[in-house]
């Protein structure tokens, strides 16, 4: 999971993508498993229930391992600051400096740009271990609500409609809307064809979904 957080963002738009369509994939396995038309009210309830429980479950493993990999990237920038400031030689903390930046922007950086920030670095005190930031657990929660409140919108016609073929289909269609919404949502942020994006990402999660049935997923 990449952690990058900009300014006044817990996630960012990668992130979110990734949670939410991580929820719907899962809220769909169990949507388009049962046979609506061998189906009582009692398996739709099951189904109901199993769906959201699921999403609650894989919201916390999802939201414990964010945290787990929040405090390892704590871990090896404290291990970073170290190193670069027990550097001595102006060479080697170049390098050190340029492999810990995107490569482009090391690229066009001066020698003298290295020097200060080697400089500006070595004032920085290092914290004796990782800790948890709040912006961290801000995080875990932010994974959590994706992917668990993924599940709703796909789930909300077998609550509302009785009819169980005809609820399906309003899910299905919600489910498409979404996924075609979430490619859409990475098109802009990556700068890709958002339509094209978009549909392509409804025949993913069509496709990840349909492998996920037939594995018994």
């Amino acid at each position: 999971m990449n952690l990058t957080v900009g300014h006044n963002r817990v996630l960012d738009p990668l992130e979110r993508f990734s949670e939410i369509v991580f929820g719907l994939i899962m809220v769909l396995t169990f949507t388009c498993a049962i046979s609506v038309a061998e189906s009582s009210r009692d398996d739709v309830r099951a189904m109901l229930v199993g769906a959201i429980g699921c999403n609650l479950a894989w919201g916390i493993i999802d939201a414990a391992f964010y945290l787990i990999a929040c405090l390892a990237a704590s871990g090896r920038n404290i291990t970073l600051l170290r190193g670069v400031q027990a550097i001595k030689d102006p060479a080697d903390a170049r390098a050190a400096i340029a492999s810990a930046i995107p490569p482009k922007i090391a690229e066009v950086m001066q020698p003298v740009d290295f020097e200060r920030i080697h400089a500006q670095l070595a004032q920085v005190p290092a914290p004796d271990r990782p800790r948890f930031t709040a912006e961290n657990w801000r995080g875990a929660v932010g994974v959590f609500i994706l992917v668990f409140l993924s599940t709703f919108p796909v789930v909300i016609p077998f609550i509302f409609i009785q009819e169980a073929h005809f609820a399906l289909r309003i899910s299905n269609g919600i489910a498409i809307v979404l996924l075609f919404a979430c490619g859409f949502m990475l098109a802009r942020y990556a700068g890709l064809r958002r339509i094209l994006t978009g549909l392509a990402m409804v025949a993913i999660g069509t496709a990840l979904v349909s492998v996920a049935i037939a594995l018994g997923g």
